[in-house]
């Protein structure tokens, strides 16, 4: 049985996470599989099949480590690389997968082997930002993705994005496979009684993201302050926690907003939310491919999004309306469609053949993936 070796930051509540415990709980079926993660714990760890092993090399959540831990933590990667890498991988892994990129793409990076991926689930040419430390870190990853033998990606574009950012890139080694999801878990959790916020009388948003400037909540405020003004109400609900949360109910009681647009914070189960609301958003400034979109297309919801890479998942759904992504765009797009009620028949029309469809993408993918290790 082939042993293979899956590489995380953590297994916190996030789009790359839930995909790599689905992932990993498939596979287990045929393969020996070990999950290494940074910083132990994470909500997602339970969900892990009890045949896979996990390694952690830090027993405490990141947030749960003190300010001077998190220094050290981060120091010790740095200094210690090799000698980390050479304590993981004795025990003999013949595919090692760095699932993210970042911290365990530059661990795994330490030396080169026959069998070696790394998954890119994010536009690279926005990740980084700007400036001279934007600078150094991008010409430093690109250092450790030359030793990877396999770079896989989440989207064509993100490939394509890559390859614009590093010329050297050889585009045979490269591959699009599209994030696995186990469709049947989705729905199963959707249909768990939960309690929720949501009014008939109103029409209720969603979105399901990390707190964090990608998300473009920011954004997502202002045009609700604008769609209120132009008379338009609705009912905005995030589910998600992250680093912007204070600045965003900052900006939200500021606005006079505090009771239209609402922090859920995070939710270990969010389908019931999405299964529930009325239209399930993804405004981002950029997007690798938006995994919870394809949730959301599982529970057969009206999705609306920005024009980022998370437009290849909406491709062939009739229930998604692609906005432009500028402030302008979105209001101009949310307040044609809200005032028309064109959304109507995007909640009433029913996708027979939907669970045809999800078990012969799932199988597509799990395939593709088996190849390739």
């Amino acid at each position: 049985m082939k042993k293979i070796i899956f590489g995380i930051t953590s297994l916190t509540i996030g789009g790359a996470e839930r995909v790599l415990v689905d992932l990993a709980n498939k596979l287990s079926e045929e393969y020996n599989v070990t999950i290494f993660t940074i910083y132990d714990g994470g909500e997602l760890k339970k969900e892990l099949n009890s045949n896979i092993k996990k390694i952690a090399l830090y027993r405490k959540p990141y947030k749960e480590l003190s300010k001077m831990e998190k220094i050290k933590a981060s120091l010790k990667l740095l200094v210690y690389k090799k000698k980390i890498y050479e304590a993981i991988m004795k025990r003999g892994f013949d595919t090692q997968v760095a699932f993210l990129e970042g911290p365990v793409t530059r661990l795994f990076a330490v030396k080169s082997d026959s069998n070696k991926i790394a998954w890119i689930h994010n536009d690279i040419s926005k990740v980084y930002g700007s400036g001279i430390k934007a600078f150094i870190k991008k010409f430093v990853d690109g250092i450790q993705y030359k030793k990877y033998n396999k770079l896989v990606f989440v989207s064509e574009e993100n490939r394509q994005d890559f390859n614009k950012e590093y010329k050297w890139a050889n585009k045979s080694n490269q591959e699009v496979i599209r994030n696995y999801i186990d469709y049947k878990k989705v729905l199963e959790k959707a249909n768990i009684e939960t309690e929720l916020p949501f009014n008939d009388k109103e029409i209720n948003l969603l979105t399901v993201c990390r707190l964090v400037e990608q998300k473009a909540l920011d954004r997502f405020i202002k045009v609700q302050k604008k769609l209120e003004e132009d008379g338009i109400h609705t009912k905005i609900y995030i589910v998600g926690d992250g680093p912007q949360r204070y600045n965003l109910q900052k900006q939200i009681d500021e606005m006079g907003l505090t009771e239209n647009f609402i922090l859920l914070g995070q939710k270990e189960n969010p389908y019931p939310y999405i299964k529930n609301c009325d239209y399930f958003c993804l405004l981002s400034y950029y997007e690798g491919y938006g995994m919870v979109l394809e949730e959301a297309k599982i529970l057969n919801k009206p999705i609306i999004l920005t024009n980022t890479a998370a437009r290849e998942c909406a491709k062939g759904y009739d229930r998604a309306i692609i906005l432009e992504n500028n402030f302008d765009g979105i209001v101009q797009g949310l307040e044609k469609e809200l005032k028309k009620d064109n959304f109507k028949h995007l909640k009433e029309s029913q996708n027979e053949d939907n669970e045809k469809v999800n078990e012969e993408n799932e199988e597509k993918i799990i395939r593709k993936i088996k190849n390739l290790l």
